[in-house]
């Protein structure tokens, strides 16, 4: 048996809970399917003003159940897992760089760079795939993002909470 096209599982999944998580009042941060040891995980990360709660996972999982069921498109056994993408979130998406532009973030690149296997700045951008992080010593990095393993908020609060004040 083949393994899935995670990537596009993830989509569809995106698309047929967005729904569900705006009548919620919540943000999708970022959807992920994935094989861990023998299991299949279908992770959604979500967000909202003030910050989410076990209430918030527990009502969207009880939300897209059913429906997910009736779609049928993913095949193996898998997890459900609706979770809060944290204050060290990872940034992953083209809106979250834009979002957190000026922010302090941790970037670990797939190789060490200069034997450096975790690089902290200040987030400059991603455009054209391109990170650009401002080092504390005044040097610039910028680093196509397939080449990143992680990009994370370092100590950041969560963007929403501006929102709620």
């Amino acid at each position: 048996m083949s393994e899935p096209n995670t990537g596009n599982i993830a989509q569809r999944v995106r698309g047929l809970a967005q729904p569900f998580a705006d009548a919620l009042g919540l943000c999708i941060w970022d959807v992920r399917y994935l094989k861990e040891g023998i299991h299949w995980y279908l992770r959604l990360w979500v967000d909202k003003p003030g910050g989410v709660g076990l209430e918030d996972c527990e009502a969207l999982s009880r939300a897209i159940d059913a429906p997910l069921d009736e779609a049928d498109f993913i095949k193996e056994f898998y997890f459900l897992e609706i979770c809060s993408p944290g204050i060290e979130r990872e940034l992953t998406r083209e809106e979250h760089f834009a979002q957190y532009i000026g922010s302090r973030v941790c970037l670990r690149p797939k190789r060490p760079i200069n034997g450096q296997r975790e690089l902290n700045g200040t987030l400059l951008g991603c455009v054209g795939g391109i990170v650009r992080v401002a080092m504390e010593s005044g040097d610039e990095i910028a680093l196509q993002k397939k080449e990143c393993a992680s990009v994370r908020l370092a100590e950041s609060p969560s963007a929403f909470d501006d929102e709620t004040e």
